[in-house]
């Protein structure tokens, strides 16, 4: 276990923590816990849940997910690639099915980084990760026109047509004065970065826009309208109510929620290397998420995983241990239990401006754009995944992704690979061999009733029906079949059994059957599968020219 569970916080322990790291550490973890603070609440409102569930898990799995993960400046807590599978959870089980698919989602979390699964990160590909993270985006910006316009709408239903029905429904009842807000806190936020980088963006709009609602008459709803007063404290914990049959039905959302928050986290900790040149460790960072999310919940939390925004934002302001992340979580939960009060005040139509600037930055849309200058299978993986998780689900968007992803992969390996007969029309299959070289063949050497086919290329079960297809293209049986082998660097079970039909095929008509220039790992697996044992150890040949040789010889005993 210690080489797969190796928490990054004591390895720093372990080498020592300078008194300067230290400080830089405490600065960095002060001003993300700070940032934390309005898009936890943003996070937790979106996702269809109270306020100080955002905070409580930023408090708990931030805490978690930096003392026992495998990056040194990962920064956990609720993110937005949760909201939509969060809001339509709580929309169906409510809060307590919510705990349970959470916790659900941690264990297999854990599973997963105890299987070593960390390394998934590099399987899944881009135009699919690409296109629900848009997809999301689209979906978090579309749930907060509501408060952007001040519709004061309540219980929005998780697909977004039925969302734009309800508020097209509803356009007489826009405040202008929540449009003027959103529009404030969305100027600061774009124009604010450009003076100061130092103080967050996010905190000075709330900060502006809750002392003009605070001291002013303009009418616009309030965290404190809708959700009551933020209570300052946590929660005991407790267990959810479980039931079995619930257990069942969240099974397939849990395990989105485990896919979704172990690729974000590792994707977040792939940035962090980026930044720093640094490399963490995946299957410990897997582990620490689970551990986190089972937790969570006990406390009255919701989902968490790696915040990328908010990992960046320790970076840059010198965050370079575990310790920054722990400090972030112990700034939330001091403002908390001070200041939970007075984050009631804070408007809504300010946290949906804050949650369109992420969702915004969420889309990549440069990203996005450039990707149709891609290949067309890329581009319709991306566009597949991006509108199933629009308009459908975001489970479904992602396995289609994946499943598309898949096929077109097999084929472009298939694609890859050539197959065909050698006749007096090529010379040679590669001419770049040398004629001295073993694997150099003439076809002037061929002897007549002797027919050389070639398989150049990876050979599985996607190009298995070519292989069959282009064999049937021999009209005439021959005294000799050379199955040439030797750019064929491994088989799959279908591939063999290609070859063992060829075998028998040839075995019917009463052609010799030669294998030339096979490598080890096709070797061993039909040997291991039987396969060599019907065709016979002399029917394999280490060269092109070896096989010939062997052909002449069963030729001549044949006569």
């Amino acid at each position: 276990m210690n080489t797969i569970f190796r928490p990054q916080l004591f390895t720093n322990i372990k080498k020592g923590i300078s008194g300067k790291g230290l400080i830089a550490d405490l600065s960095a973890g002060l001003v993300v816990g700070i940032v934390a603070i309005p898009l936890a609440i943003a996070f937790a409102i979106a996702s269809g849940v109270k306020p100080e569930q955002g905070l409580v898990t930023a408090v708990i799995a931030g805490f978690l997910i930096s003392a026992l993960g495998g990056s040194a400046v990962q920064i956990g807590g609720p993110t937005g690639a949760f909201v939509i599978l969060i809001y339509g959870i709580v929309q169906k089980f409510g809060y307590d099915g919510l705990a349970l698919a959470t916790i659900m989602a941690g264990l297999m979390l854990v599973a997963m980084g105890a299987l070593r699964f960390g390394a998934v990160i590099q399987f899944i590909p881009y135009p699919v990760t690409l296109g629900f993270t848009s997809g999301i985006a689209v979906i978090i910006a579309a749930g907060q026109l509501g408060d952007a316009l001040g519709l004061g709408l309540r219980n929005l239903p998780p697909e977004i047509i039925g969302k734009f029905r309800i508020y097209i429904a509803n356009l007489d009842a826009i405040n202008p004065w929540a449009l003027v807000i959103t529009g404030l806190a969305l100027l600061i936020l774009i124009l604010w970065p450009r003076i100061n980088r130092k103080i967050p963006a996010s905190i000075i709009a709330i900060v502006i826009t809750t002392i003009l609602v605070k001291f002013l008459p303009i009418p616009v709803e309030t965290i404190q309208d809708r959700f009551g007063t933020i209570k300052g404290s946590i929660p005991l914990p407790k267990l959810p109510q479980i039931d079995l049959a619930n257990v069942r039905e969240l099974f397939i959302p849990a395990l989105s929620l485990a896919f979704l928050g172990g690729l974000e986290s590792l994707l977040s900790a792939v940035v962090a290397d980026g930044m720093l040149g640094t490399k963490h460790r995946s299957n410990t960072e897997l582990i620490a998420q689970g551990i986190a999310n089972i937790a969570s919940p006990l406390f009255g939390g919701i989902p968490a995983t790696g915040a990328i925004a908010r990992t960046a934002t320790n970076i840059k302001n010198g965050g370079h241990s575990p310790i920054a992340g722990i400090v972030h979580a112990l700034t939330v939960l001091l403002i908390m239990l001070l200041l939970g009060p007075l984050a009631s005040l804070i408007p809504l139509a300010s946290l949906s401006a804050i949650l369109m600037i992420v969702a915004f930055n969420m889309s990549e849309l440069p990203h996005f754009i450039r990707m149709f200058k891609n290949p067309k299978s890329d581009i319709l993986v991306m566009l597949a995944t991006f509108s199933l998780t629009v308009f459908v689900d975001l489970t479904v968007a992602i396995a289609v992704g994946l499943i598309l992803a898949l096929f077109l992969f097999m084929r472009r390996s298939a694609e890859l690979t050539h197959m065909d007969f050698i006749g007096e029309a090529s010379r040679d299959i590669d001419p770049t061999d040398a004629p001295d070289d073993p694997a150099h063949l003439d076809t002037a050497d061929i002897p007549a009733g002797v027919e050389v086919f070639e398989v150049n290329g990876p050979f599985f079960f996607g190009a298995a029906e070519r292989f069959k297809d282009t064999v049937s293209r021999l009209e005439k049986a021959p005294k000799v079949l050379i199955l040439r082998t030797r750019k064929v660097l491994s088989l799959d079970a279908t591939a063999m059994r290609a070859i063992e039909s060829l075998w028998q095929r040839s075995s019917k008509t009463g052609t010799h059957f030669i294998i030339s220039g096979i490598h080890t790992q096709p070797l061993m697996a039909m040997k291991k599968n039987g396969l060599l044992d019907h065709i016979g150890q002399d029917r394999v040949c280490a060269n092109i020219h070896q096989a010939l040789e062997r052909a002449k010889e069963l030729i001549k005993n044949q006569d």
